[in-house]
């Protein structure tokens, strides 16, 4: 019996046949401008004599690929979002593609991973820390791509589903329980400016301070990038204060940790001499020494919960909310002791 069937036509044959990348014949499906006319003419004749069908102009065949796309991959806090998003989506027969648009790239690495996702025809992408401005929204939309924001890094767009945490109450409740240890000097390393998440954490701290009749003192505060050697630095600023704090929160496990170092070339114990309190609940908070008093973020949990948004926006079906958080709660270790009335 003759097989009539017509052969599934791909990007990547069209870029052989053009003699061009297959970022550059996505470019073109896409619309872009930066794409010579010669070479643009080539490839779309070529589009036509193969038949090739844009994405949405049937329906798709499922990749059975997810991208799920980082900032940056070198923190700790990022095995635990894949950990979560890679269980619930193998559940589903869906594997997980992992990649980073680089911030310090800018657009330019916005628009390479763009070109990636187009050749790869994900099935749905799944962002974290990212601000989903305009351009990058639209994009998204012209490839027909079901999308989930994990701790948007601006305000949430409520056309795209988004999961988060409670940063502003956990940053209360680390801040109410060093008060509760009669901490009245308190330094806070604040992480990356901009980021939605920071803002709510910082203003958790300012709004525990306020509930207990304390001023807020901006020399109390240092900003820092959510990373070990930001903690160590902003740590050692606060320290060498000439009255510095007999406490600090960090807004992250990784700057609670810089923090430890940098009381400890200090001359400083901690909990003796100073209280920390980080912000995660990573393993390496339970590893520390002494262990890490911290608020816990579900990070696992976000991650499953926005691999199970995903999945049913690519089945068509409706999600739960467009805007979720997930508690967070304070891990009470050693790293905190009352300080003298």
């Amino acid at each position: 019996m003759q097989d009539n069937a017509q052969p599934v036509v791909t990007i990547s044959a069209i870029a052989s046949a053009a003699g061009v990348s297959v970022p550059t014949v996505s470019r073109v499906l896409n619309g872009r401008s930066d794409v010579a006319p010669a070479t643009r003419e080539r490839v779309e004749t070529l589009l036509r004599e193969y038949g090739y069908r844009r994405r949405g102009t049937t329906t798709p065949t499922p990749s059975g690929l997810v991208d799920l796309v980082f900032n940056d991959l070198d923190s700790p806090w990022a095995v635990e979002i894949i950990r979560g998003v890679e269980e619930s989506l193998n559940g589903d027969g869906l594997s997980v593609v992992v990649s980073a648009i680089h911030r310090r790239g800018g657009a330019d690495s916005t628009r390479k991973w763009l070109d990636i996702l187009a050749a790869r025809a994900s099935d749905g992408a799944i962002l974290v820390t990212t601000d989903l401005d305009s351009f990058l929204h639209a994009e998204l939309q012209r490839l027909n791509l079901p999308v989930v924001v994990i701790d948007p890094a601006g305000v949430p767009d409520l056309e795209v589903p988004t999961i988060g945490a409670t940063n502003w109450t956990g940053a209360v409740t680390a801040t109410e329980h060093l008060l509760g240890q009669n901490h009245r000097r308190i330094g806070f390393v604040a992480g990356r400016p901009g980021l939605w998440c920071s803002r709510a954490r910082l203003d958790g701290y300012r709004a525990g301070l306020d509930a207990a009749g304390l001023a807020f003192d901006p020399a109390l505060v240092i900003s820092g990038d959510f990373d070990y050697h930001s903690g160590f630095s902003a740590g050692t600023e606060l320290l060498t204060l000439a009255e510095p704090p007999t406490a600090i929160f960090a807004a992250s496990d990784q700057m609670a940790l810089g923090v430890y170092e940098a009381a400890r070339q200090q001359g400083l114990r901690i909990p003796d001499d100073l209280s920390v309190i980080g912000f995660d609940d990573l393993p390496e908070a339970s590893w520390a020494s002494p262990p890490l008093t911290t608020v816990r973020q579900p990070l696992s949990e976000m991650g499953t919960l926005a691999a199970r948004t995903l999945v049913r926006l690519i089945r068509g079906e409706p999600v739960e909310s467009p805007r979720i958080e997930l508690s967070t709660r304070l891990i009470p270790r050693a790293s905190v002791r009352p300080r003298p009335a």
